[in-house]
């Protein structure tokens, strides 16, 4: 299955789109989790996400999954750095991640519910899309 998706035309596309786009390069500054970027971690949501949907058979928009997937943390910021008031980073940034990539980028509403809601239940209001 893997090699499926590594072949996969819409994915790579897509990912040639959103890394050149925005200031989606910018994501490889900032570290999301122990020694992985935000830019790494983005890709890898996409690419697992994107597996799920063929492995589990789901009819899905290709579009708006990976266009989730990669914005979700498109917050552009060191969330370690409390100095700069980051201390509620898990609650907060889905919001500020869903500003800059509207800022950036032509997002559908489901777009924007996935990158706003993608912390649930750290956001109150539930996902409203699978």
């Amino acid at each position: 299955m893997h090699s499926r998706l590594a072949r996969d035309r819409y994915f790579n596309d897509f990912f040639r789109y959103i890394s050149n786009s925005g200031q989606f390069s910018k994501t490889r500054q900032f570290i999301q989790h122990g020694d992985t970027s935000v830019y790494s971690h983005c890709v890898a949501v996409a690419y697992v996400s994107l597996w799920f949907s063929y492995r589990l058979h789901l009819s899905v928009s290709k579009q708006s999954l990976l266009m989730g997937a990669f914005l979700h943390d498109y917050f552009l910021y060191d969330w370690h750095d409390k100095s700069e008031g980051r201390h509620f980073h898990g609650f907060t940034h889905p919001g500020c991640a869903l500003r800059n990539a509207s800022r950036d980028f032509h997002l559908t509403h489901r777009e924007k519910d996935i990158i706003r809601k993608h912390m649930f239940p750290l956001t109150p209001i539930p996902p409203m899309y699978r």
